[in-house]
């Protein structure tokens, strides 16, 4: 069973692919600006600060002197992220070496937030709304239960009990887009996939970089321009959590998107006798955060005890909590507020079947930890993370996973180049230094072709 992994970070993978007139107009903004900076890898966030306030071309190889000689992969890995960005520009002479210099239209903005500190895009609302606006609590809690109602639909594919309730449309077409359910032909609900299984897994931040990114990659079907759309959901993600906004000036598009993000707990929607407003949530501050997919440490609210004798307790009242530890647990008793089951080999089978693998479960249990279990190291007991990995060996003795072989590479250099490159997007799957082979993920193909194709090509003179 090959182990496929959902990549919230293909979003701003997606903004790269935008024609370059329509990526230079997203950085007319100052918020994508600042977003898109918030994605990139630290080596990279740090080459932009450096050539923030130079105006003339710096040479690829003045560049290259910035990085530590341990560090040059880091920084080829860099450099290839701010060139699909449109972040660095080439600025090479003819018969001269490389250079680079910064996007002009992306200098200027940062080079503004930098003097004026930034602010916000939008004002809030007079003081008169404040009687009317919920506090943070509420709103919190507002947003907590949308989310988890998205979820408990996309749950509840995955179990024949659950799927007589019927699923939004507009939700299940996002879901199915995704590939995280199979939608039959005739009167039978929606079924859960391989990944939407891992999908429920996934933090919160994750899961909705991957909605969002389904639902931009589909913005022309629905008669939107992707570039504003991508340029005005980065901004609500720079607006204050808990201030009200008027939605009244708002253009038709822009209207629309808030209905659709309120529906997900991104925003909440309020109205008077002649002005409507909205409100954003803490979700939506993940809009405008960096994305992150190797944040496995506990979140300091979980819920989740795991014990050596493979008892699992989690003092949570939520529905949707319990649903995902059923994916995976054997639930034996549910309290009002606690929840007590057992990781039994039947049940984490059942969960490999689905296409969920071990490291996720132990990175699920450990992100979701009670307090008093994230305080002990490890957070999940050895004996119990082991042989969760023991029984998926004893599935997944042989993998098949669809992939490239490369070979033939000009130099022992430029294939230890290809090869760290292969491992640090995750595209790594077996190489043989002897022989100068490697074999990678199919769906990384383009990248790694580019790459080789840059290692290959001739240094400029």
């Amino acid at each position: 069973m090959p182990n496929v992994r959902v990549v919230s970070r293909n979003f701003m993978e997606m903004v790269a692919a935008l024609p370059a007139a329509k990526l230079d107009d997203l950085y007319e903004s100052p918020w994508t600006c600042q977003a898109v900076v918030r994605s990139l890898p630290p080596l990279a966030k740090q080459y932009v600060l450096r050539l923030l306030f130079v105006e003339a071309a710096v040479s690829s190889k003045s560049i290259q002197q910035w990085a530590l000689t341990d560090a040059l992969n880091k920084h080829k890995v860099a450099v290839d992220k701010l060139e699909q960005l449109r972040v660095l520009i080439d600025a090479s002479e003819r018969k001269k070496e490389v250079a680079y210099k910064l996007n002009p239209k992306l200098q200027k903005q940062l080079q503004e937030v930098l003097r004026t500190g930034g602010g916000v895009p939008r004002e809030s609302l007079l003081a008169s709304f404040a009687a009317r606006v919920p506090s943070l609590v509420d709103l919190d809690n507002y947003a907590t239960k949308q989310w988890e109602a998205v979820l408990l639909q996309l749950v509840s594919s995955a179990f024949a009990e659950g799927a007589s309730t019927p699923m939004n449309s507009s939700l299940a077409q996002t879901f199915q887009r995704a590939g995280l359910i199979t939608i039959p032909k005739g009167k039978e609900p929606p079924k859960i996939t391989d990944n939407g299984f891992q999908f429920l897994l996934m933090d919160t931040n994750a899961q909705l970089w991957q909605i969002v990114r389904e639902y931009v990659a589909s913005a022309e079907d629905r008669a939107m321009d992707s570039a504003d759309l991508i340029s005005f959901l980065l901004e609500l993600g720079f607006l204050n959590v808990g201030e009200p906004y008027n939605l009244n000036i708002l253009s038709a598009m822009q209207q629309n998107v808030i209905k659709e993000l309120a529906a997900l707990g991104v925003l909440q929607i309020q109205a008077g006798t002649k002005d409507r407003w909205f409100i954003p949530t803490k979700l939506a501050t993940n809009l405008s955060a960096s994305i992150s997919e190797d944040s496995t440490a506990p979140s300091g609210d979980g819920c989740v005890i795991v014990e050596t004798n493979f008892r699992v307790y989690a003092y949570t009242t939520s529905k949707l909590q319990a649903e995902i530890l059923r994916l995976f647990v054997r639930l034996e008793y549910q309290l009002p507020n606690l929840v007590v089951g057992s990781l039994t080999k039947e049940s984490v089978s059942t969960a490999f079947a689905s296409g969920i693998s071990s490291d996720q479960m132990v990175t699920f249990l450990t992100k979701h930890a009670h307090p008093h279990a994230a305080s002990k190291v490890p957070v999940v007991p050895e004996t119990v993370t082991d042989q969760i990995r023991l029984w998926e060996n004893d599935r997944n003795r042989v993998q098949m996973s669809p992939s490239y072989m490369y070979k033939d590479f000009p130099t022992m250099e430029t294939y230890e180049t290809v090869v760290n490159y292969a491992r640090d997007i995750g595209a790594l799957l077996w190489d043989d230094p002897a022989g100068q082979r490697l074999v990678g993920r199919a769906e990384r193909h383009e990248e790694m072709r580019n790459f080789i194709r840059k290692q290959s090509a001739p240094p400029r003179r």
